[in-house]
């Protein structure tokens, strides 16, 4: 371990060496954020050509660094208009300290900061990108970037992220369609005022390199533009000749009239991937019952069963958004916000498939998953936001409309192999005695073997198309400062259609729903608050806009949403001069009308399940050198009635196994810590927990993974008050755990210990 570190310091002293002229440089001077431009563009070709020169623009403005902490007083999203301590409702803010801190790159390794957040595996019709299951139920499409929905299959990355915010519970009010655990709000970097440089350069075990770049220059008279820039690769950690990850991005964005009545900012987020990924490992196979059951088989820590002459995944992300805002008086705003986003996720990557028992020879079939998406959504918003007084009442609204169109072209590879007759999409066996060609050593398997089949692409299979029109009020109303009611009403009108292109075969759903909230909180003094709050969630069929696991089928086209409620007793407080803040909350979510299958060609609205759950939280500044974030989640599932069980043949019988069980993907306790303590001035040393119990992957709950227990580190130290280095060293007891656990075949085994060493500077 302490060779590793060695070569980390080695690196980072190396890339010192290539900038330590260019902060001395930016240092002396004024001109600030030019040199940050300039800056920009050498970091992306850092390691093709040297820097020729920086070029200088006179500084006009400059403002202060506000102190940075793990507590977020209000939300970013103008749905929430009152203080989150005046909201009836748990919100879980990840801050930009904390991201700073922990040194998370990605959405998912960001989620894990916050108890009772689990991740599920894709497979099939789940494809491979951010999955999050909020409070028991999955949220894949409720996921937003600046309050704007995103939830095209991808994997997040955090470069241009400034926090994340959970927003647990039904919340349709707020989101619209889905958000029946609750929902997931990226916050973008954009330009603002003053002039600011921040980036790092990182370099860590497992070819773990990273260089970041974020610079702000305020023009004046109002204009100011922000660029964000990205550079990124790295392999699974603890994992030989296995997965492997590379991106880069750039988030520029330019603001008019700052400090103005009328503002308008452009902006446009670009991320692209190309990455060999791992599924995991599969389950233990019972020869009597001819399944696969327990937990994963027992092999060696890191394994991995891919192929890299054939596995891959590759994305592209763009967003490009125009928001236009109006002051009509002190009270009154007007906003439009148009996004255009474009989404394409191609993947073939080796699936450990036992559904033969395989695994008992010593075994593994490399069964293939597949998918190519190429999606495009428009979304416009319109709101107005304000406040105002009736008599003694005082109100703080946002009434809004909202409309998006989104179109997915979905398909898949075919694959063959010489000598075996089929293919991936028409009866290749699964048996490694049939079939060894496509299968691997359980114990020892070669990612590098040659693999000689081919691979097809059969692009735009199917076309969906998702219509979305919306209308909504919300309102927090303040009786007086004691007690205040939370209302928030919306309608959608969801349509969507799927045609397979090839027979122009028809698909469709044209359903029109209202979900509400209502919240009453108590403020007993300035600082606290006791809330009770109601609210729902519609989850129409199709949610998932043709790029996701809730797609339209024919035999459940016609049904109604699914609805969910969540009620919910809470309370906050802040404390020791508003520094830290506690949370808790007892709930209870009920989803009704669950789509369940009655037998083969039949589906009705008629299942039921339950979340009976705890949340305590803890996040902000014990003392001046100590800061604290920490979380508890209990969480007690019942599948209430799952319907009959069914096969994928449609055979279905009475009664099903799920029935009473636990909802999959979902811990019954977990918890999450992070603290960081001001040793010296100069130096902070930071560590962290993540503990989870048992995961159950199936509805039976036949198939799990086990619980786990993961610590973290990190030591920062500044150079001086514009320069620091920070070393994080993640699972640090090389804990051996999974992060994903699949239904059927396989679950995805957590990345082992890990250290990077990275040179961050901020001006």
């Amino acid at each position: 371990m302490l060779q590793k570190i060695r070569i980390i310091i080695i690196r980072i002293l190396i890339y010192n060496a290539r900038t330590r002229f260019v902060m001395a440089f930016i240092k002396t001077r004024k001109k600030l954020v030019s040199s940050a431009i300039a800056s920009t563009l050498s970091v992306v070709a850092v390691n093709a050509v040297a820097q020729d020169q920086i070029a200088q623009l006179e500084t006009i403005h400059t403002e202060a660094a506000a102190e940075q902490s793990l507590k977020v007083d209000k939300s970013a999203n103008s749905k929430f208009v009152a203080p989150l301590l005046d909201t009836p409702k748990s919100v879980s803010v990840i801050s930009k300290q904390l991201i700073e801190d922990t040194q998370v790159t990605t959405l998912s390794d960001a989620l894990r900061t916050v108890p009772g957040i689990t991740l599920g595996a894709g497979e099939g019709g789940n494809p491979n990108g951010d999955r999050p299951f909020i409070r028991g139920y999955n949220s894949e499409s409720s996921m937003f970037v600046d309050g704007v929905r995103n939830s095209t299959s991808q994997n997040r990355e955090m470069f241009a992220v400034e926090q994340v915010e959970v927003i647990k519970g039904s919340a349709s009010s707020l989101g619209g369609a889905g958000s029946v655990g609750g929902s997931v709000n990226m916050i973008s970097k954009v330009a603002k005022k003053g002039d600011a440089l921040e980036g790092s350069v990182a370099a860590g075990t497992d070819n773990y390199q990273r260089i970041t770049l974020d610079g702000n220059k305020d023009f004046g008279n109002g204009i100011a533009a922000r660029v964000a820039v990205m550079g990124h690769q790295n392999e699974k950690a603890g994992q030989h000749d296995g997965a492997e990850y590379k991106r880069a991005g750039i988030a520029p964005s330019i603001t008019f009239g700052l400090d103005s009545d009328t503002r308008a900012t452009l902006s446009y987020y670009y991320l692209k991937s190309d990455d060999t990924p791992d599924s995991g490992v599969p389950y233990n196979y019972d020869a009597t019952k001819k399944a696969t059951v327990g937990k994963p088989v027992d092999v060696k820590q890191g394994i991995y069963y891919g192929l890299h002459d054939r596995d891959f995944q590759k994305q592209e992300n763009q967003i490009g958004t125009i928001k236009l805002e109006h002051d009509i008086n002190d009270n009154l705003t007007i906003t439009n916000t148009a996004v255009y986003n474009k989404s394409t996720n191609d993947y073939l990557w080796t699936q450990p498939d036992d559904s033969k028992g395989n695994v008992l020879n010593d075994k593994v079939w490399r069964r293939i998953n597949s998918r190519i998406t190429d999606t495009d959504i428009f979304t416009d918003q319109l709101a107005l936001t304000g406040k105002f007084n009736t008599g003694t009442i005082k109100h703080k609204f946002n009434v809004g409309a909202e409309y998006s169109d989104q179109e997915s072209n979905k398909g898949s590879y075919t694959t063959t192999y010489p000598g075996y007759a089929g293919t991936t999409t028409g009866g290749f066996n699964s048996d490694c005695k049939i079939n060894d060609a496509w299968c691997t050593s359980l114990t020892n398997p070669n990612s590098k073997e040659e693999w000689l089949g081919t691979a097809v692409a059969n692009r735009n299979t199917t076309t969906t198309t998702t219509k979305v029109t919306s209308v909504y009020l919300l309102d927090n109303i303040e009786f007086n400062p004691q007690w205040l009611l939370d209302l928030g009403l919306r309608w959608d009108k969801f349509d969507t259609k799927q045609v397979t292109n090839a027979t122009g075969a028809k698909l469709e759903n044209d359903k029109d729903f209202f979900t509400y909230q209502a919240g009453l909180t108590f403020k007993p003094v300035e600082n606290g608050s006791i809330y009770a709050s109601y609210a729902t969630s519609a989850n129409p069929v199709g949610v998932d806009g043709g790029d996701g696991s809730e797609a339209i089928g024919q035999a459940y086209m016609d049904l109604k949403p699914e609805e969910a409620r969540t009620i919910e007793l809470g309370t906050k407080w802040d404390l020791f001069n508003d520094r830290l803040n506690l949370t808790a909350a007892i709930f209870r979510t009920e989803k009704q009308n669950t789509r369940i299958q009655l037998d083969a060609g039949t589906y009705t609205n008629g299942g039921e399940s339950k979340v009976d759950g705890i949340e305590l939280t803890a996040t902000g500044k014990i003392t001046d050198k100590w800061d604290i974030t920490a979380g508890y989640s209990y969480l007690d599932t019942e599948m209430t009635n799952p319907g009959p069980s069914c096969t994928r043949a449609g055979v279905c019988t009475y009664p099903n196994p799920a029935k009473g069980k636990q909802l999959p993907n979902v811990p019954e306790n977990s918890a999450t810590l992070w603290t960081t303590y001001k040793v010296l001035p100069e130096l902070t040393l930071g560590a962290g927990a993540i503990a989870m119990d048992k995961v159950y992957g199936d509805a039976a709950n036949t198939k799990w993974v086990p619980g786990y227990v993961r610590y973290d580190a990190m030591a920062r130290y500044n150079v001086n008050k514009n320069v620091d280095l920070q070393l994080n060293v993640n699972n640090l007891a090389d804990t051996r755990y999974f992060t994903k656990a699949y239904s059927s075949h396989y679950a995805t085994e957590a990345e082992g210990r890990s250290a990077v060493l990275s040179l961050n500077f901020k001006y």
